[in-house]
């Protein structure tokens, strides 16, 4: 059963997926919550900033990375912090940031409706298990986290379905196919005067950027959050 705090705290993340809809972005929003207080929220702001990594939980890391940075925290004590940190979204969250979770060392997640297409917990990958992002002499595994599904789903997919059936006025024409090979390493900053937390992962779901990078051998998208992409 679902506790009341649980619920409570995802009713917030569905807010944040309201200001998204009415921003006409994917109506995904999260929290992150430390000691039973919200510390950060995030929603989607692909279209808003023209930049396909920021996603809800990119935008709330970035929150806490900027502000304990400023508060002069050093790379242990962020990742000290964070393993005490839960996240509440209202979709499971893709590879991406699946990936930079695991790497950053968050202690739960909490999702609304699962992610068929790019989810990374479980319905695509499974990073939140810390054996599924290999360890090499560049990146190192990533820590795993727990993870509960089905919270307030109904709620979320209906705001999805709102927003698709609607139609998505900033949807991408389409290019070409898209292979199915790819290596991906995602590298996420803390900030520019901070040491690089690095993670690996790998999946044929990762082209979802191989418009911009058909013919590079890196690509470089965000602040903070570096992709590098092996042709």
């Amino acid at each position: 059963m679902t506790s009341p705090e649980t619920l409570t705290f995802m009713q917030l993340a569905i807010h944040q997926a309201n200001l998204a809809f009415d921003a006409l972005e994917v109506p995904v929003g999260c929290v992150i919550v430390e000691d039973g207080k919200v510390i950060a929220s995030g929603r989607n702001r692909t279209t808003q900033t023209r930049n396909a990594t920021r996603h809800a939980e990119m935008e709330a890391i970035d929150v806490l990375l900027e502000q304990w940075q400023k508060n002069g925290l050093s790379m242990s004590e962020v990742a000290e912090k964070f393993s005490n940190c839960s996240l509440y979204v209202t979709c499971e969250p893709c590879i991406m940031c699946a990936s930079a979770l695991s790497i950053l060392g968050i202690k739960e997640v909490f999702y609304g409706c699962s992610n068929d297409k790019f989810g990374g917990c479980g319905s695509i990958l499974s990073l939140h298990l810390s054996n599924t992002m290999p360890a090499n002499n560049v990146v190192p595994p990533g820590k795993g986290f727990k993870c509960a599904g089905g919270i307030m789903a109904s709620e979320a997919v209906l705001l999805l379905r709102t927003f698709y059936e609607q139609g998505n006025p900033n949807a991408p024409k389409p290019h070409r196919p898209l292979a199915l090979a790819d290596t991906v390493i995602c590298l996420l900053h803390a900030h520019r005067s901070l040491s690089m937390v690095s993670g690996i992962l790998a999946s044929p779901q990762s082209r979802f950027l191989s418009p911009f990078a058909s013919n590079c051998s890196l690509l470089f998208l965000g602040a903070r959050v570096v992709w590098c992409i092996l042709q």
